[in-house]
């Protein structure tokens, strides 16, 4: 039997924290083959991003053909995009593609820098938010999405999750990390009901990459099989640790990296 493997469509982090690094080390971490297609090039590290150049669409689209053709992935990350030339670039690459996508709607960076500009997501909500198996918000994102304040309660997150699976994509994953309290709950809404994960919240400025590297574990742990339900789940006890262990990395001196190596040093 082979290993199961994953392609990431997404940008790259110079820092490694998030973006195209974050999610090739996610797949490694829960021992699935990692594939890339860089869609943008940004200059960044802990502090903040510093330049970011697109990659050519018919170069995004050539990279992902040659994987697609030789290394067909058991599943697909996508995460920034950028412009609108690459949204459709990415959604034509991937028309004949049947496995499952998790779309991470990537829009700004920890650091406050804007990453999606306003024609990609409206070209993301037409191409690619129908096909997506899970769709991975953060509730900033999830609001923009709908042109709507971000939402404040339990009630209002499950409402904007339903009001986005109404866009098309198979689930979506109401992110709580922007919400407040002593904990941080996650909300797999879905066409059957609505599966809460919630998990301490854990006091570390390391945080860099978390919703990429939540995105990458879903697709990798569908990638071998696992419902949407138990993926989240696992995906997110590993992230957990991940950040709980983030500190001791020392990496940078503003939003550090998670570990997603952990559980290999215990």
């Amino acid at each position: 039997m082979r290993i199961k493997t994953a392609l990431t469509i997404a940008g790259s982090d110079s820092g490694g924290g998030a973006g195209i690094q974050a999610d090739l080390k996610s797949f490694a971490a829960f021992g699935v083959y990692g594939t890339s297609a860089l869609t943008a090039i940004t200059a960044q590290n802990t502090r903040g991003v510093f330049g970011v150049t697109s990659v050519p669409p018919e170069m995004v689209t050539g990279q992902i053909a040659a994987v697609l053709d030789d290394i067909p992935p058991d599943a697909i990350k996508i995460g920034m995009l950028g412009d609108a030339a690459t949204v459709e670039a990415v959604a034509a690459a991937l028309a004949g593609y049947e496995g499952p996508v998790v779309l991470d709607p990537v829009m700004m960076a920890k650091s406050g820098d804007a990453l999606l500009d306003a024609a990609a997501i409206a070209a993301l909500t037409r191409r690619l938010i129908p096909r997506a198996a899970i769709l991975t918000p953060n509730l900033p994102e999830a609001a923009r999405l709908l042109g709507v304040s971000p939402a404040s309660s339990p009630a209002e997150i499950v409402a904007q999750g339903r009001a986005l699976l109404d866009l098309g994509p198979g689930a979506v994953l109401m992110k709580g990390g922007h919400a407040g309290g002593p904990c941080c709950t996650d909300w797999l809404v879905g066409r059957a009901g609505v599966h809460e994960v919630t998990g301490p919240r854990i006091a570390t400025r390391n945080t860099h990459g978390t919703g990429c590297s939540l995105s990458a574990a879903l697709a990798a742990l569908l990638a071998t099989g696992r419902t949407p339900e138990a993926a989240l789940d696992r995906a997110q006890r590993w992230l957990s640790g991940a950040i709980r262990a983030a500190d001791a990395l020392g990496i940078g001196s503003g939003h550090g990296p998670v570990d997603h190596f952990y559980e290999g040093r215990r």
